[in-house]
């Protein structure tokens, strides 16, 4: 049996950004090629590949632009890259990436922490960012953390959040994230700061990136779709968490994302490969697998379609 789902949202799968800034190991260069050939032969619209972020602050990140240069430009088209200063795409454009998230902190005290500047000099330097990613033929997001609270001010006004996704200096952006980076939001304030973005500010797909801290990822993730985000982010096994946020956990899993949204391209087959995939990165990476969907396609209830027969699993 399938089901319509109305509206729809793509996935874009953040394991090897987001997903890997807390972990103590780090995956080789050909673990991280392979895991992005894998999501993307399962059906995984959208990926996160890495980060531009100085290895001494972000170990895990180091090997990013050498992924970059394993992949084709047919792979490369569906991957994105976190950066947060015009160096940052100068240097990532070099190795054949086009496609930019341009990341600052609504919060001060966050920007500081993580990018190592104000707010205001982020946005100053936005145009430039935005200059080098149109003369590669390429696409730059605005994205914005600590859209709803900060681990350092408390809440967020939204109204901050308006002002910046109206600042003429994002002007040739093509996509707007709102991030949930503690993982504090409720569905309500997620509803309403989506719906808001959309009916207030430039006219571009919004994404909506959120965490579980507490446990409300899957939830706020569907108040978001239903608002207006057209892309969603996600982690396999809820891996992830910010560095610079105390308070941060994991992302929202990608497994549960997709169970709740079920779109067109997921099938049961497809799903246990998700399933399957997770299982073996978390497994290398010594990490706890925090899905729920994942648990329940590897339990006993094997009349349900979704669940993993048991001879299959490895």
């Amino acid at each position: 049996m399938s089901y319509s789902f109305t509206p729809v949202a793509a996935l874009r799968d953040v394991t090897l950004r987001d997903g890997l800034q807390l972990t103590g190991k780090m995956l080789s260069t050909e673990t991280k090629i392979r895991t992005v050939r894998e999501l993307i032969r399962l059906g995984v619209e959208e990926i996160e590949l890495g980060s531009m972020a100085r290895a001494d602050l972000v170990p895990t990140m180091a090997n990013t632009l050498e992924v970059a240069q394993g992949l084709t430009p047919e792979e490369l088209e569906r991957c994105w890259i976190w950066v947060a200063t015009p160096g940052h795409v100068a240097k990532a454009v070099k190795a054949g990436i086009r496609n930019f998230q341009y990341c600052l902190s609504v919060s001060e005290a966050h920007n500081q922490a993580n990018i190592g500047r104000s707010t205001e000099a982020s946005l100053d330097a936005l145009p430039e960012a935005i200059r080098y990613a149109q003369e590669a033929g390429g696409r730059i997001q605005l994205c914005l953390a600590t859209s709803f609270t900060c681990p350092f001010e408390g809440q967020v006004s939204p109204e901050r959040v308006l002002e910046i996704a109206n600042d003429p200096r994002a002007e040739g952006t093509c996509d707007i994230v709102i991030c949930d980076t503690l993982g504090q939001a409720v569905p309500a304030q997620v509803s309403s700061l989506i719906s808001q973005v959309r009916e207030t500010s430039p006219t571009r797909r919004i994404v909506f990136h959120g965490h579980d801290t507490w446990g409300l990822g899957v939830a706020n993730t569907l108040a978001a779709i239903s608002a207006g985000a057209t892309l969603v982010d996600g982690a396999l096994g809820g891996l992830g968490g910010c560095p610079f946020a105390p308070g941060a956990s994991g992302n929202t899993s990608s497994e549960d994302i997709l169970f709740a949204t079920q779109p067109s391209w997921l099938t049961p087959t497809n799903f246990a490969g998700l399933v399957e995939l997770s299982a073996s990165l978390l497994g290398e990476l010594g990490e706890p697998n925090r899905s729920k969907s994942a648990q329940g396609a590897r339990s006993k209830a094997e009349a349900f379609e979704w669940v993993i027969p048991s001879e299959t699993i490895s």
